[in-house]
């Protein structure tokens, strides 16, 4: 408890970050089920209706707290501010998944300053876990109660995304790795399509996360990302290499020797 205390004295910023993704969140649970409004973004991606609603709660705290702010959002674009601290924001990731009514969704609000992230949340609508962190360990808030997250290996569930961009397509496609039988052999994939399994990884419910892309400030990734650094995770490029550096792209894992055997995998389907 005193962990979560001085996590957070160390600023309001984390509870701001909280009440913005809980408000998202409610948004979220009240339209869960029901039929959403498409509003189509080209290349076979679309919003709904519930994302922009999202968003535009989660600017609303954001904005009432600290108006001198850069806010960045998946729907809406950038708001302009002083440029010393800026918000990410990725207001329902796994849209299609929350279109097909599918209960795999996330909130992601993250704090990027001068000292890098200082703050990242993740939270899940529908079971009303919030994953956050403002630097002093990572924590699940669940029924108002605040809880370490403890990253393990456990039954070995490792996520991959197959959703583009696919930057390093020519050399390394995820996809690839699941039809190799060391893979399944060793590891259970699973293919979530949200990046809250980013935060599982950190709660101990994955053993790793593999994914390509570009994802220095992505609205998407940025607060799995924090939140696995926090609680201890090893995370990675591709390459095993710090994240967002060279070939880019994650592997994020629960511990050294699953990180290992997850960049092994990842080599040998790699043709550079």
């Amino acid at each position: 408890m005193a962990e979560v205390v001085k996590a957070m004295r160390a600023g309001s910023d984390a509870e701001v970050a909280i009440r913005a993704a809980d408000a998202a969140c409610e948004v979220i649970r009240r339209s869960y089920g029901s039929a959403v409004k498409r509003v189509e973004k080209g290349d076979r991606d679309f919003a709904t209706g519930v994302d922009l609603a999202a968003e535009r709660v989660i600017r609303r705290v954001l904005r009432e707290a600290y108006p001198r702010d850069v806010i960045v959002g998946e729907e809406y674009g950038t708001d302009t501010g002083d440029g010393a601290r800026t918000w990410l924001v990725d207001p329902l990731c796994g849209t299609v998944n929350y279109a097909a009514q599918t209960p795999l969704v996330a909130v992601n609000v993250a704090l990027h300053t001068e000292g890098g992230v200082t703050v990242a949340v993740s939270a899940d609508p529908l079971s009303g876990e919030v994953f956050w962190t403002s630097g002093y360990g990572a924590f699940l808030r669940r029924d108002g109660r605040d809880e370490p997250l403890i990253p393990g290996a456990g039954d070995r569930v490792v996520d991959v995304n197959l959703d583009p961009p696919f930057p390093n397509a020519v050399t390394f496609r995820a996809a690839r790795m699941l039809l190799d039988d060391a893979f399944t052999e060793d590891f259970r994939p699973r293919v979530v399509s949200t990046s809250l399994a980013v935060a599982w990884v950190a709660a101990g419910r994955r053993a790793g996360y593999i994914t390509d892309g570009h994802l220095r400030d992505s609205v998407h990734f940025t607060s799995g990302i924090a939140l696995c650094q926090a609680a201890g995770c090893v995370v990675t490029n591709l390459d095993g290499r710090p994240v967002h550096s060279g070939i880019q792209g994650l592997v994020a894992a629960a511990d050294p020797e699953t990180h290992r055997n997850l960049i092994d995998l990842v080599s040998r389907h790699r043709n550079d």
